[in-house]
């Protein structure tokens, strides 16, 4: 591929863009999609809902869920505690 093909090509995406289908971002992060819908109903990362049933992330959350799959599975953190620490980090 040319330079100045690839140049021409460089798209510039918002990271809270919402783009990535659960699908993708349960193998991104090596979290069951199971556990992402859990972890949506609970309110520590919502994704943003197209049509009735694509849930989808931007990098931004991708972040926040690389940062819960640590609390998972090297601090052996439940969901529920995850949700704690997440809401006293953030203030709420």
């Amino acid at each position: 591929m040319s330079e100045s093909f690839s140049k021409k090509f460089d798209l510039k995406i918002n990271p809270d863009d919402p783009i990535f289908v659960i699908s993708i971002v349960s193998e991104m992060v090596h979290i069951p999609v199971w556990t992402l819908r859990r972890l949506d109903e609970m309110g520590i990362v919502e994704a943003k809902r197209l049509g009735k049933k694509t849930r989808c992330y931007s990098k931004v959350q991708i972040e926040k869920l690389i940062y819960v799959q640590y609390l998972m599975e090297e601090k052996n953190i439940n969901i529920s505690g995850i949700k704690f620490i997440l809401d006293n980090e953030s203030g709420r």
